[in-house]
């Protein structure tokens, strides 16, 4: 039979160490313990919203060929190139899966460096399109709509590099990269975007 006084030394010795656990948990909270996979988060988010602005440019753009075939027929190569860059652009996914693939990242921004590059082109022969083009309200709205994703694109491609670089600097400095290696060996260092020209940091013009 157990003595009074000693339940109590084992009550207070088992409140001490829950006591000392919790204060170990606050700590390693407070030395960026879950720093690393908050800014991983960040990331994910970050890519969730360029692909969000990929994804409604290519929406936009069937409706904007079909407006100008329309009227230009005579620009019926240029806009057979927007299309088929669409296609190609959309049939690349990256999601949070892929997102440490280097290549399938590559391999997505080229593609949408292309449909850039097209749409461009689209843009620079407007100068050709009949007034009754460039006063018709669908294509109008188009316009405006066209402009506005390419400022978004480029917002949220700046906010992923920068969600990528606080990723990546947490990891490789004190004291995430001791975390990292003892709890996150499994994460690592991000992809971002490259220059693929000396503007690409700039939203493409797309006045008509």
């Amino acid at each position: 039979m157990s003595h009074p006084a000693d339940s109590r030394r084992f009550a207070v010795a088992y409140s001490w160490r829950w006591l000392a656990l919790l204060c170990l948990v606050l700590a390693l909270s407070g030395c960026g313990v879950n720093n690393i996979p908050t800014l991983d988060e960040k990331v994910k988010s970050a890519w969730a919203q360029v692909e969000n602005q990929y994804q409604r440019r290519a929406d936009l753009i069937p409706n904007l060929v079909e407006t100008v075939k329309g009227y230009a027929q005579q620009e019926k190569e240029t806009l057979t190139a927007v299309t088929e860059a669409r296609a190609k652009a959309t049939s690349i996914q990256v999601d949070a899966d892929t997102l440490n693939d280097p290549q399938t990242l590559k391999r997505f921004e080229q593609a949408q460096s292309q449909l850039t590059g097209a749409l461009s082109r689209l843009m620079a022969v407007s100068e050709r399109y009949p007034p009754e083009l460039k006063s018709n309200q669908n294509f109008l709205a188009l316009q405006s709509q066209l402009e506005g994703t390419e400022n978004r694109i480029a917002v949220a491609r700046r906010d992923f590099i920068q969600a990528v670089q606080a990723y990546n600097t947490e990891i490789r400095t004190f004291p995430g990269k001791i975390w990292h290696s003892l709890l996150y060996s499994d994460m690592p260092i991000r992809e971002t975007f490259e220059a693929t020209s000396p503007n690409a940091d700039q939203a493409p013009q797309v006045k008509f």
